[in-house]
């Protein structure tokens, strides 16, 4: 007869995700994970299967905490602006004092680029490529550009809220405004 479990799953997922989102995925230990968690590897094991299952878990829940920000940015309808907006919506909880920077799928998107992970790639290509979609249907609402530049510019929206993620890890929040504000002076 299985045992009940004594924690909520969505609770200790979200704890997890929060300490790859810290330290990333190789360097938390199943220690750390226990500890963090409040629970032991047995659980995590029998719950998740193992890290990579928890951490597969974890990126599921990191874009649903996300989903707030980019279901604004899709239902917007200002272009330009919006994008930028999706810009400061996507760093604002950086300067709330916790000690999370950046964002978790920019920094697994990193971690993992050169990995053969075929199930963390199609997580992170999946979340790219809906990202570059809503770029380009945004960029689309100024009739004056033409699918050329459509496509590059969202090609260096992409590249700029890459480098804005990981800037958002180090630099102050005034450097943030000043990245922003200089990436959309000439868009």
């Amino acid at each position: 007869m299985a045992r009940k479990k004594e924690y909520n799953e969505d609770v200790v997922v979200e704890k997890a995700m929060k300490l790859f989102w810290r330290k990333g995925y190789e360097t938390t230990s199943m220690q750390m994970l226990e500890k963090e968690m409040g629970i032991n590897k047995f659980s995590i094991y029998s719950s998740f299967g193992n890290k990579h299952g928890l951490f597969l878990k974890s990126l599921k829940c990191y874009k649903g905490k996300v989903n707030a920000v980019l279901d604004k940015f899709k239902n917007a309808s200002n272009g330009v602006e919006d994008i930028k907006q999706f810009f400061y919506d996507s760093v604002s909880s950086n300067f709330k004092g916790d000690d999370i920077k950046g964002c978790l799928v920019t920094n697994t998107y990193n971690e993992f680029s050169e990995s053969e992970d075929a199930l963390i790639k199609e997580e992170m290509n999946s979340f790219m490529n809906n990202l570059k979609a809503l770029i380009i249907e945004k960029l689309k609402l100024d009739e004056s550009k033409d699918i050329e530049t459509i496509e590059k510019q969202a090609n260096f929206l992409l590249l700029a809220k890459h480098g804005l993620a990981a800037a958002a890890r180090v630099n102050s929040k005034k450097e943030i405004e000043d990245y922003i504000e200089m990436t959309f002076k000439n868009i």
